[in-house]
């Protein structure tokens, strides 16, 4: 699919500003803002391009049950069980130490809607997995996605949501009014997952 997906985001116009932290083996990739279905479809495009096979998502586990759970599994998915939130972070901490590699992309919403505040969910399991932080920014006005070097969360989350806030202030949506800029004026801790 390669061939396929590299010829698309040419003749889209998509690149990339910075580069991926391929000598990590495990981390947790934030990817937004995230406004529109379109970020899915751009978002597996790099993943080939730049031959993120690691690259895994998080899915209900009804989605793996089906009929269609092969397919969800061949794309990079794990089911977790969501109606238990509050084991949410254990449950991928422990994916995260059954395997050597492990990548595993999310975005910092959970959703596609305007957030006065980001999930924390991402940022509590990169801490207890013991892995960094790659932020990843899908930018539609400049066709252009961005990495950010790798950090690790700190005792400081506050300090830490600011630098997440910031690299995300400037980076577009597919639809503007849906992203992340006003984040950056928010002082407000944010909520526990």
């Amino acid at each position: 699919m390669r061939p396929f997906w590299n010829l698309f985001l040419r003749l889209q116009g998509w690149k990339t500003r910075g580069s991926f932290p391929y000598h990590l083996k495990k981390c947790v990739v934030i990817v937004g803002p995230h406004t529109s279905s379109w970020d899915f479809i751009i978002a597996l495009a790099f993943r080939s391009q730049l031959r993120l096979q690691r690259l895994n998502f998080l899915g209900k586990a009804e989605l793996f049950e089906g009929p269609f759970g092969f397919f969800f599994k061949k794309l990079g998915g794990f089911p977790v069980d969501r109606f238990h939130k509050h084991h949410m972070v254990d449950q991928v901490a422990a994916i995260f130490h059954l395997h050597n590699n492990f990548i595993l992309a999310l975005s910092p919403e959970g959703t596609r809607k305007k957030v006065d505040r980001l999930r924390t969910g991402f940022y509590h399991i990169a801490k207890k997995a013991g892995v960094a932080i790659v932020m990843a920014g899908m930018d539609f006005a400049s066709k252009e996605v961005s990495f950010a070097e790798p950090f690790f969360p700190s005792d400081d989350e506050a300090a830490d949501f600011e630098r997440i806030h910031r690299f995300y202030a400037g980076i577009q949506g597919k639809i503007p009014e849906q992203g992340m800029s006003h984040l950056i004026h928010t002082n407000a801790n944010p909520p526990i997952l």
